[in-house]
């Protein structure tokens, strides 16, 4: 169903007659956390033709509250179309580029689930009762950091385990029972084959990025995770990706029971809330357009992206050198100052990341108020996600993108992805003067 046709058939839908209902088994006995003293009249959203509510699907009260302190109101197309199948216990196989809301759609299920029916009767630690794989650290510590977010008034317990951090701090939160256990594939091995952790009691399995871990080389060691877990007929899976290619749908039909498939397009209309400029200019001027750029006041949270290392770390000190607040994100930097760079830019510390696309996947950080393309992605899809790094939430965003000789073949392909043209201009008087 694209979009407009999804928009059309909730617009003819009495609010009142479109909540689902998941299939129950024992209820739990109280949500936790408080929601008692919280009503859900504090958390009023007006019906709208053609837009789903939160509302309209009969969430336990406290994953509301959760909700309502997240900001959120109406569900997105990717939330609201999977939501109507997952709140039912289906499958689900869903296609949906980054900012579209996809993490929120598959963690606000899982949260619903537990919230409704009691954990098995003797449920060990270290067996999730559900495994959410990613293909980035980056992207399992965001997800983890969402799921205890829109869980923070419920018992519920999330942890996570991923490279590149400490061994021993997860472990230990592997010796308590767990609801939601996020992972990347290399490090869930490693305690799966020490038997630290136990999947034969996972429920719901979701697979974040799957196109992303088939590129990155990761299916064989999914394929091997997932044959720990309970077979497709005994247990609930997602699968997102960006695009449906033939592998992908191949995986999707041996991993998924009669699935339902959700798709947003990448479409132009799908970054209305960007303003998206392309400034023509020479491979020799980009350093001085970027400098000047980035002093402006309005640039105020700026990731600025470049093809390579190498190039990255060549604009950290040109900005660095021009006395602009600016780190690196890339493979080249550790793990822990990553994680540490992230949250000062998200806290606003630092002004500027330069960053590869390690960052253009998968890292949710609200408020960027612009995206930089220092130079053009040479897979059309990045450019998508590059920029879907702004824009987030209803918020207006701005992309601008340097256009030399180099990138001049990328453009007609991006432009042929997105099936719309990018206005082409030269950079505004005086900033390559």
């Amino acid at each position: 169903m694209s979009e407009s046709d999804n928009t059309q058939a909730q617009a003819t839908a009495p609010a009142q007659n479109r909540r689902p209902k998941r299939r129950r088994r024992k209820p739990r006995k109280t949500q936790s956390g408080g929601a008692s003293q919280w009503s859900l009249k504090q958390f009023k959203v007006e019906p709208v033709a053609g837009r789903w509510r939160f509302h309209d699907f009969d969430l336990p009260l406290s994953l509301m509250r959760a909700i309502q302190a997240e900001g959120f109101e109406y569900c997105t197309p990717i939330q609201a179309q999977a939501l109507m199948q997952t709140l039912l216990g289906g499958d689900v196989v869903g296609k949906a580029q980054t900012g579209t809301g996809k993490t929120a759609a598959f963690l606000i299920s899982l949260l619903a689930y537990f919230l409704e029916e009691e954990a098995p009767d003797g449920q060990k630690p270290g067996a999730p009762r559900s495994l959410i794989i990613a293909p980035t650290r980056e992207l399992a510590l965001q997800i983890e950091k969402d799921a205890k977010s829109l869980a923070r008034f419920t018992s519920l317990n999330v942890a996570s385990v991923v490279g590149g951090m400490d061994y021993q701090t997860q472990r230990t939160a592997l010796g308590k029972t767990l609801d939601i256990l996020v992972a990347t594939p290399g490090r869930l091995l490693d305690f799966q084959q020490k038997r630290d952790i136990d999947l034969s009691q996972v429920e719901v399995l979701v697979l974040d990025e799957a196109d992303r871990m088939l590129s990155m080389g990761f299916i064989p060691d999914v394929k091997r995770i997932i044959r720990y877990t309970p077979k497709r007929e005994e247990r609930q899976t997602f699968l997102f990706s960006a695009t449906f290619t033939p592998d992908i749908l191949s995986l999707s039909e041996q991993w998924t029971q009669n699935p339902s498939h959700v798709e947003i397009e990448v479409t132009h209309e799908n970054a209305a809330n960007i303003d998206q400029r392309v400034y023509l200019v020479s491979d020799a001027e980009k350093r001085k357009l970027l400098v000047n750029l980035l002093k402006q006041e309005s640039m105020e949270r700026v990731i600025v992206f470049g093809n390579r290392r190498d190039l990255v770390r060549e604009l950290d000190q040109l900005l660095r050198e021009a006395g602009i607040s600016v780190a690196m994100l890339s493979g080249d930097v550790p793990q822990n100052q990553r994680i540490s760079t992230l949250e000062k830019f998200r806290d606003g510390e630092i002004q500027v990341l330069v960053a590869t696309d390690v960052a253009g996947r998968g890292i949710h950080i609200e408020d960027v108020s612009h995206v930089v393309n220092f130079t053009l992605p040479e897979d059309p899809e990045d450019y998508v996600h590059r920029i879907g790094r702004t824009g987030r939430a209803g918020a207006k965003g701005v992309s601008i993108s340097f256009v030399g000789e180099e990138d001049a073949f990328s453009l007609p392909e991006i432009e042929t992805y997105i099936n719309g043209k990018l206005p082409c201009e030269h950079p505004p008087e005086g900033l390559i003067d």
